[in-house]
């Protein structure tokens, strides 16, 4: 019993008003925290007559934790941002933060509530490449052991295949395939239906596979088309014609971003605000009668309303603790994002820790999460084809970064940090050396020029040390490459200009030197020290360029290839990219109408050799692979099989 609660033990009757007191002290909280005022005994006066003359304490029902003061997780949250105290006071947080939000139209038609196109895409995932290296040099950069070309070193991705070198693992639809490569050819072993499962991706950890899809009970959400909610499903494939389907976990959150290290799984998820009884204007309901009904309908909601839940098979659970959600005083959106631990082995116990707002962008290294929520125009799909009355506002200049330290299961938040300008995506964050380098857009706090920054932790903050301004003036970040002492950018409006950037004192970062040709390259692969491939286009032709980096102040275009009226998938999807060291070869995936090739990249002597292969017609090219198995083999995925692969 605290303090309060004692000298409350006094008065005639009544529960003490804490949570109404803190929401007041919130006012005059710095910022990014919910403040825990200290309460003075002559403050203790002045509550005890408000609660004699009738004052109301809460605000309705709360849900699991009642209006109790529960302690937080004593490891959670251990910088600036705090979490609730309460359920009630988690509970007026959302209401206060609705109430500014939603209009007449409810949810689709507030500003602030919904992103445009360029940032709901961003909610969908992202993928990204960097990785770290030494000595400003680049190196070869192979698939991860389950045969995914993923961001980090060591931190493996979900894909619809997964390998393990001698099985082969593909999620087709919502069937689980198996398949035998270790023969003289590839051998289908069993299929394994997954119930209520819906547009997803595997994980592969020893012999458990794990499926993360949409929930096919869940509803859509009206604004993307995706489903709300979420499966977990994990397969044990130990006997490759027998699996066994071990657990299923099904969650009212849509998974954003999931990474695993060794049998930790991470997932990052969002709620979306909750559907609501709002009413819209028509017939007899007038805008004004509209608004007050939704605002009406926010003050009575719960918090079972907001908070996200799951189910692992014992029925419906809270997923967030009230006292384990921070509210950022300057987070963006009516959101819960959840970051949500597991293992493989026990992925029916979730360990997980929120925050209220949005945060599209998740980069994860080796031991840190970064979350990001970019400024940008905001508004709904209804203010953009209504017309002016329904303007947008402009959010403002900088970005919010919130850094978690990982450690097993559970994340820790330990800084938050800003940057001026805007993230595109997770391309473009990268950690080196505890130092995070962030290529940023131009925003209403910058110049119309591109940036890269470097920020540093320093006590609960992540502080800028460093930036380097003025790249690419007018254009945009098309791609972007990390190592531990260098950065390339590749920013484009008419021609590709290629920036390196020397990050060995990230204090000052310091531009080396400049390329620019036709085109621009989305995706830039290392493949030694001294050259590097570059995917992407010019104008209607995809092209595939070789770059002579061994000089990084005069990075050189030795070699290109163009393919007429092509898309290459790996310019948006670099795992649709496999590079064999060994054979000096890349594989990359390619369409052309309706035929989709496999494109063979043999580098020599500064030159590509090109051969295309057809494996598939039709709209399949999304989910065609190449995986490198035992024996140096190669796996080709299709749409409709898997079969070995002979290079050209």
């Amino acid at each position: 019993m605290t303090d309060l609660e004692d000298l409350w033990e006094d008065l005639p009757t009544g529960t003490p008003p804490v949570d109404a007191i803190l929401r007041a002290g919130r006012a005059n909280s710095p910022r990014r925290k919910l403040v825990r005022p200290l309460i003075a005994v002559g403050a203790t006066a002045a509550l005890a007559a408000a609660f004699l003359v009738g004052t109301t304490v809460g605000d309705g029902p709360a849900g699991p934790g009642g209006p109790s003061l529960t302690a937080p997780s004593p490891v959670a949250f251990q910088a600036d941002l705090e979490p609730a105290l309460s359920c009630n006071e988690l509970l007026a947080a959302y209401r206060d933060r609705a109430l500014s939000m939603v209009t007449e139209w409810g949810w689709d038609g507030g500003a602030g509530v919904w992103p445009t196109d360029r940032h709901m895409l961003a909610k969908l995932g992202d993928v990204a490449l960097q990785y770290g290296v030494r000595d400003s040099r680049m190196s070869a950069q192979s698939s991860s052991e389950t045969g995914t070309n993923v961001q980090e070193t060591g931190v493996d991705e979900p894909d619809t295949v997964k390998t393990d070198g001698k099985l082969v693992v593909r999620l087709r639809g919502d069937d689980l395939i198996v398949y035998d490569a270790s023969g003289d050819s590839v051998v289908k072993r069993s299929t394994t239906h997954l119930k209520r499962f819906e547009g997803g991706e595997i994980l592969l950890a020893g012999s458990t596979v794990v499926a993360l899809g949409g929930d096919q009970v869940s509803a859509r959400d009206d604004m993307t088309g995706t489903r709300r909610g979420s499966r977990v499903v994990t397969v044990d494939i130990a006997q490759p014609s027998d699996p066994k389907i071990e657990s299923t976990v099904t969650y009212s959150s849509r998974v954003i971003s999931a990474r695993q290290h060794d049998s930790t799984i991470r997932l990052v998820m969002t709620a979306g605000p909750p559907a609501l009884d709002f009413i819209q204007p028509g017939g007899k309901v007038s805008t004004d009668e509209a608004l007050l009904a939704n605002r009406l309908a926010i003050e009575r909601s719960t918090i079972k309303d907001w908070l996200p839940t799951y189910d692992s098979g014992s029925g419906s659970k809270q997923l967030l603790d009230c006292t384990n959600v921070a509210v950022p005083t300057d987070a963006r959106g009516l959101d819960t994002v959840s970051v949500v631990g597991l293992t493989a082995t026990a992925p029916t116990k979730p360990h997980a820790i929120g925050l209220v707002g949005s945060a599209t962008i998740a980069y994860e290294s080796a031991d840190h999460l970064y979350l990001a929520e970019s400024p940008m125009t905001w508004g709904c799909f209804r203010c953009r084809i209504a017309g002016p009355e329904f303007a947008p506002r402009q959010d403002s200049g900088t970005t919010d970064i919130y850094d978690f330290e990982l450690d097993g299961v559970q994340a820790i938040h330990v800084a938050s940090g800003e940057v001026e300008g805007t993230i595109a995506d997770r391309w473009s964050l990268d950690e080196a050396d505890d130092v995070l380098r962030v290529a940023v857009g131009p925003s209403s706090e910058t110049g119309n020029f591109n940036s890269v920054v470097t920020l540093k932790r320093q006590g609960e903050e992540l502080v800028e040390i460093g930036r380097l301004d003025k790249l690419g003036k007018n254009e945009e970040i098309k791609g972007v490459r990390w190592f531990d002492d260098l950065a390339v950018l590749v920013t484009y409006r008419e021609v590709d200009p290629l920036f390196t950037i020397d990050l060995a004192n990230p204090a000052r970062p310091r531009l080396i030197g400049k390329l620019k040709i036709p085109g621009y390259s989305d995706y830039l692969h290392p493949l030694s020290d001294n050259e590097m491939l570059g995917i992407g286009y010019e104008g209607s032709s995809a092209q595939i360029a070789l770059f002579d980096t061994s000089d990084l102040a005069h990075v050189k275009r030795v070699d290109v290839e163009h393919y007429r009226n092509a898309s290459t998938i790996a310019a948006t999807d670099p795992r649709a990219f496999t590079w064999l060291p060994d054979r000096d070869t890349a594989l990359t995936v390619l369409q052309q109408g309706q035929r989709v090739q496999i494109a063979t990249l043999t580098i020599r002597n500064e030159q590509i050799r090109s051969k295309l292969t057809r494996v598939e017609y039709g709209d399949d090219a999304a989910v065609v692979r190449t995986l490198p198995l035992a024996g140096g083999r190669i796996a080709l995925v299709t749409g409709e099989d898997v079969r070995f692969f002979d290079l050209p």
